[in-house]
């Protein structure tokens, strides 16, 4: 009988506290919930966070089509009769990134690996908005394209 008197409340103890019972007083206080992360550019405006960006970049890196024939091409020939020209971004840090261009009729996001290229063929004499956040910081430049264009962005 004594061997199985500690078995039993232990059985018992167990069985108790799965059960799941809560104490039966509620705080008077309010809780508050964490508030999602995001980061701030100089401007003031909320940006989305490394980890969104990480998320988009992975949904996008499964769908992307590189376009890096033509940018290859369009490096070692480039034609001034063309009406396209490259823009080349390499992406020297250690966080992966989504640029997104923008232009007249022209929207594309790119997502780029840590210590990768990536690039996009777009039609020239044009401003583009070249964007993207890389490792919490925000890149942004509006720039007029005529000829391949080249980026290296680091953190």
């Amino acid at each position: 009988m004594k061997k199985r008197l500690p078995f039993s409340i232990a059985v018992i103890a167990l069985l108790l506290n799965s059960c799941g019972s809560k104490p039966s007083y509620k705080p008077n206080y309010p809780v508050r919930k964490p508030s999602p992360i995001t980061s701030t550019t100089n401007t003031g405006s909320s940006n989305t966070s490394a980890s969104q960006t990480e998320r988009e970049y992975q949904t996008l890196s499964k769908t992307y089509k590189s376009e890096t024939a033509e940018v290859l091409t369009d490096l070692l020939n480039g034609s001034e009769d063309s009406p396209k020209t490259s823009i080349t971004v390499e992406n020297k840090s250690r966080c992966n990134m989504v640029l997104t261009i923008s232009g007249n009729n022209y929207f594309k996001k790119i997502p780029i690996a840590a210590n990768k290229i990536g690039s996009a063929m777009v039609l020239k004499n044009q401003n583009y908005n070249i964007s993207g956040m890389i490792c919490n910081s925000v890149y942004q430049k509006t720039k007029f394209v005529s000829s391949s264009y080249n980026i290296t962005l680091s953190n």
